[in-house]
């Protein structure tokens, strides 16, 4: 299979997939969905809207499909994951524009994810010539081993708030590994979570029934997890919904991945440089207007540096500009919609005082500072979703540990001092998948394994090659002797 196809000259024009359904090819879709724009609610285009039906079908189609890809040599499967890649960093700007106008990214964030979904298929091609066995002892005189088979159909249920990264993580490593997919994106970004992913691998040329696209509600994702052609499923979501999807699969036995909701702590020691840590805080609280699973929902700050902390951050939230970034040089962007920022207000509302911040015109939300918190007050306890930072002070290590660890969650942890070993002795004291020292609570690299635990989910399912092949593969037991042994009857 030659790797030198080439490159569209458009890969996002409408009229390919405006009002359509993909299946390794374009087809007229029976139902659509407007394409909104959070920052002018303007309609951009239309896309596909699915039915528990249409799964079923996708499911049985990517059936077939499956055995002839997972017989495909490595070396062809790895050259569709690196045209993919390819692809990617072609057509950077056209993707960055739909992040920008469907999901309010600012262009850095657009930007974060075209070069981690990039990342990520290059990291899954080499994933598809990695050792997918091991020979093992056996008390017979005959040659035993592990090996490791696709799953099959892998359903991959991804997000709004950073579409196009945690749709690919799941889907480019699954294909890799010899499975058919079929892909959920959420209704409100089934352009940049869902065409732009069909699209690439259309055109880096995976063969058709391989991939399947049906962005939909929560009847669409019930669907991928109790339809029986679908034997994995990769979800990432909130907390609440996370849970229905594994009670689901758990009662047919099917496999589950949950990346779920967090509300990480940053953690600010009594030896840090104040303006470094305000600098991180205002990033992990406020970067795409707070709408990621890992962004810092805790600050909590040595009481010595507390109200200095609280000034420095205050005036980094009231110097950040909030806009179209589509059409303006913003710091922060829309949130995805209404209910989302009626969810962040009432949370403000009910939650301590607002130093800055705490209001909004349309979906455009000011970064806002809370203080005069407890352990109780809602923006402390839950996750917000939004551009708030709450920040509570602590009086020693002891206290900022007991603090942290007392969440529901844990996926990620910062911590910002000048004694790394005293960082790495307090991490190790609260429970996260994640730990940053010296960074704030935001990062994703496609080769790093991913994950969280308690209500963050089940550990890391993503990124490097020991969880990708975990997750979405089998291990089978096979022995092999020159002749059938004796037997005693």
């Amino acid at each position: 299979m030659s790797t030198e196809l080439p490159s569209p000259a458009s890969l996002l024009d409408p009229s390919i997939w405006d009002s359509a359904r993909f299946d390794g090819a374009w087809h007229p879709s029976r139902t659509v969905r407007a394409v909104k724009e959070p920052a002018t609610g303007e309609t951009l285009a239309h896309a596909a809207a699915a039915t528990p039906a249409d799964v079923a079908a996708a499911g049985r189609a990517a059936a077939a499909a499956q055995p002839a890809w997972a017989a495909t040599p490595f070396h062809a499967r790895a050259a569709v994951l690196r045209r993919a890649g390819n692809l990617f960093e072609a057509h950077a700007a056209e993707i960055h524009e739909w992040l920008t106008r469907e999901s309010g990214a600012v262009p850095m964030k657009a930007g974060f994810e075209t070069h981690v979904a990039a990342a990520e298929c290059h990291e899954a091609a080499a994933l598809a010539s990695s050792p997918i066995g091991e020979l093992i002892p056996s008390e017979s005189p005959r040659l035993s081993l592990a090996r490791r088979v696709p799953a099959g159909v892998v359903g991959v249920i991804a997000p709004f708030n950073a579409p196009l990264i945690l749709g690919i993580r799941s889907v480019a490593a699954a294909l890799a590994l010899g499975n058919a997919v079929v892909l959920k994106p959420d209704p409100r970004t089934a352009v940049s979570g869902g065409v732009v992913i069909a699209r690439v691998f259309e055109e880096a040329g995976l063969p058709p029934g391989l991939l399947h696209l049906v962005p939909g509600g929560p009847d669409v994702g019930e669907a991928i997890v109790t339809d029986p052609s679908i034997r994995v499923v990769s979800f990432t979501g909130s907390t609440r919904a996370g849970r229905a999807v594994a009670e689901a699969g758990g009662r047919l036995l099917k496999r589950v991945h949950l990346e779920l909701g967090g509300n990480s702590a940053l953690l600010v020691l009594d030896d840090a440089d104040v303006e470094q840590a305000a600098s991180a805080a205002a990033f992990g609280s406020f970067f795409h207007q707070g709408q990621i699973c890992m962004t810092a929902g805790r600050h909590l700050v040595h009481e010595s540096l507390h109200t200095a902390f609280v000034e420095a951050l205050t005036a980094k939230a009231e110097a950040m500009t909030v806009g179209n970034p589509f059409t303006d040089k913003v710091d922060l962007g829309p949130v995805i919609d209404e209910p989302q920022r009626a969810k962040i207000h009432a949370l403000v509302e009910a939650s301590g005082t607002a130093t800055t911040g705490g209001s909004y015109e349309d979906l455009f939300y000011r970064p806002t500072v809370l203080t005069g918190l407890t352990d109780g007050t809602p923006a402390w306890r839950e996750e917000v979703f939004g551009p708030v930072a709450p920040v509570r002070s602590f009086k020693d290590p002891d206290e900022a540990a007991a603090f942290a660890a007392d969440s529901e969650y844990g996926l990620s942890l910062g911590i910002i001092t000048r004694d790394v070993m005293k960082a790495w002795d307090l991490a190790e004291r609260i429970p996260t998948g994640i730990v940053h020292i010296n960074d704030q609570t935001v990062s994703d690299e496609a080769h790093a394994p991913f994950g969280g635990v308690r209500a963050s989910g089940t550990g890391a399912r993503f990124g490097g090659r020991p969880a990708n092949i975990e997750a979405f593969t089998e291990t089978r037991w096979i022995t092999m002797q020159s002749r059938p042994g004796p037997y005693p009857w």
